[in-house]
């Protein structure tokens, strides 16, 4: 029997089948489990974009992933050490993610000549050798789930539908995980489907029981992984897009406003407006527009109208929504703009994961038009980021890039509930008020609603019906201090002048940049943004266990950077960023600082693995720094 102590600190398991195979659900219930027992984890659902490909195909299936151990855990790792495949084209797409050595579970009631014709597989890999080096059991799930639920006088086809919770059965058995905590969740989940209920349970139970006692039971090993050092609290389980949703209607709290959500659904943003169409109760109304710039221009009516506006897509969805950004822009209204980052350009890699979009969001507007643009670096951290946009976007008036991306949105991982007292109230611009009779000064009150605050220059934020406020707004050019239309040469320099310094203000507020690991100086630092946070974390780790000299450095505010940024970076001989697109920040980098960095750059659609980054530290890591380590040793 093999077994994984805490001293092993972490495995990582991945289950793959078709898109109809239930593989999310398994993993998701999975990861409650392993929540629930105390374990740190992260997970990577990894799906085809197809609603429903054709069945047994290598382009549809469907996969799950999660890292779980006795240690802080900060990605779902990199080489799978489990994989349970439900078919052939299963094992064929993820054979090669997996390291040698690793327990291979094959359900071998779908190992038919007619599923090997449809993954393109000439030859049974079982008589191939190509499983050679692995540790191999073979089941008949698909059997065996039959079986179990026979009694219940379930359809085939509702029958096999149970042997992904078969397979949970059996694998929480080899984690030595609760099945009470599943049962409870099945039965409400289920509830008004009274027969397939039986059907998941008698499944559960059986695969459970089989992993136990069966003949083979030998053959499967038994896992045993410690809980992680946790700071006290009281923690959940939550996605990137929950942890967003959450953080949205959290900022209106704090704004004491209503959040007004607009979006058009588009991959992978759609969850977010799913989660915040449950919060009615939170104070957070949401639309659903007929397309990406009717869901822009909603949201900055609700701006208009003293709301929370906040509008969401992915790269193609914003690339639609920039004429009304920049009309929002024009307008001096805050307005939150999410954008889940996917695989393109054009409609590319809906389901897979890029950092594809910095440049749209610094850049990608006609005119002179800078926005700030802040990123989210993890599952958890998004609750924390959509506060900080909202709270960027109403206190210097303007609209704000949130960036997350598919990797973010759908990957999970422990939070730990926060204390909102521990937030500030997120304060906005307050109306002038108009003594008098302001019919007799329209020039006054004029140029008391297009004041600005000299810190943030935010203007005062004055909605329809105040009293004596009324005022023309639009998309035309308009005079800076009394908001007329204004073609005037000097002062459309002024106005353009005034959008740029309240991107530069939002400095002023933000803090310095930190190091995450390491020293403020020295011979290699790490940096990265966004999803990259976790592989840079565990890659610097190690290697600073090795003896490495090496920092981490994460920005989370990249339009503007932080003051500090330039002098930090520059007090380290190299400097390496790792990101998920063609070297976007780099240009970033280069283009505000004149800093040359190492770029490592990945457009696989999926996340790097911790191999990857801690390969080219080694490379990179300056001779005369080695030497020195050597010396020491």
């Amino acid at each position: 029997m093999v077994k994984i102590t805490p001293e092993n600190q972490s495995i990582v398991v991945r289950f793959a089948g078709d898109s109809g195979d239930g593989v999310q659900l398994l993993g998701a219930q999975f990861a409650e489990s392993t929540a629930l027992a105390g374990a740190d984890f992260s997970t990577f659902p990894d799906f085809p974009a197809e609603i429903r490909a054709p069945v047994g195909t290598t382009f549809g299936v469907s996969a799950f992933q999660i890292n779980l151990g006795a240690r802080h855990i900060s990605t779902a790792g990199d080489e799978p050490d489990v994989l349970v495949a439900f078919n052939p084209a299963a094992l064929k797409v993820n054979l090669p993610l997996i390291r040698k050595g690793a327990l291979i579970i094959l359900n071998t009631d779908a190992f038919t000549d007619r599923n090997f014709s449809k993954a393109h597989i000439a030859t049974d890999p079982r008589k191939t050798g190509q499983l050679d080096g692995y540790q191999v059991i073979e089941i008949d799930m698909s059997t065996q789930t039959l079986e179990a639920v026979k009694p219940l006088g379930l359809s085939k086809s509702d029958a096999e539908q149970s042997k992904n919770f078969w397979a949970l059965g059996a694998v929480l058995w080899m984690f030595g995980r609760s099945r009470t905590p599943i049962e409870d969740w099945t039965r409400k989940k289920f509830a008004k489907k009274p027969q397939i209920l039986d059907g998941n349970l008698a499944a559960l139970n059986a695969g459970h029981a089989f992993a136990e006692t069966a003949e083979l039971s030998a053959e499967i090993p038994q896992f045993v992984i410690g809980k992680a050092p946790m700071e006290a609290g009281e923690y959940r389980t939550i996605t990137g897009a929950e942890a967003l949703a959450l953080g949205l209607a959290a900022a209106g709290e704090l704004a004491n406003r209503d959040i007004i959500f607009c979006s058009y659904p588009i991959t992978p943003a759609s969850p977010v407006l799913h989660h915040l169409a449950r919060m009615g109760e939170l104070g957070v109304a949401t639309f659903q527009a007929e397309d990406e710039i009717a869901a822009c221009c909603a949201a900055i009516g609700a701006s208009f109208g003293g709301k929370i506006g906040v509008t969401s897509s992915s790269g193609p969805g914003i690339a639609l929504k920039t004429e009304a950004i920049g009309l929002a822009m024009s307008a001096e209204l805050p307005l939150v703009i999410v954008n889940s980052q996917r695989g393109g350009p054009s409609t590319g890699l809906p389901t897979k994961t890029e950092q594809s979009d910095l440049y749209q969001a610094v850049y990608g507007r006609n005119a002179d038009a800078p926005l700030p643009v802040i990123a989210t670096a993890g599952p958890g951290d998004c609750f924390d980021a959509a506060i900080e946009a909202t709270r960027i976007a109403v206190r210097h008036m303007t609209p704000v890039f949130l960036l997350t991306d598919g990797y973010i949105a759908n990957a999970a991982g422990p939070w730990a509930l926060p204390d909102m007292e521990d937030f500030e109230p997120i304060l906005s611009n307050t109306p002038p008020v108009i003594n008098g009779d302001a019919t007799n000064e329209p020039t006054a009150v004029k140029r008391a609603i297009w004041s600005r605050d000299p810190s943030s220059h935010g203007r005062p934020w004055t909605a329809p019906g105040m009293p004596g406020l009324a005022h023309r707004i639009g998309g035309l050019e308009k005079d800076i201090a009394t908001g007329d239309i204004s073609y005037d040469a000097d002062n459309h320099q002024a106005m353009s002048e005034l959008r740029a310094k309240k991107v530069e203000a939002v400095a002023d507020f933000i803090p310095d940049q930190d190091v995450e690991q390491g020293e403020t100086k020295g011979p290699l630092a790490v940096v990265g943004w966004g999803s990259t946070h976790g592989a840079i974390w565990r890659a610097v780790h190690d290697v600073r266990e090795q003896g490495y000299d090496v920092a981490q450095i994460h920005l989370r505010y990249l339009s503007p950077l932080p003051k500090n940024l330039g002098r930090l970076l520059s007090s380290y001989d190299k400097v390496i960023l790792p990101e998920m697109n063609m070297g976007q920040c780099a240009t970033l980098l280069r283009d505000k600082l004149g800093l040359e960095v190492i770029q490592l750059n990945k457009v696989s659609g999926q996340p790097f693995k911790i191999s990857e980054i801690v390969d080219v530290i080694k490379e990179s890591y300056p001779a005369k720094a080695k030497r020195l380590k050597k010396a020491a040793e």
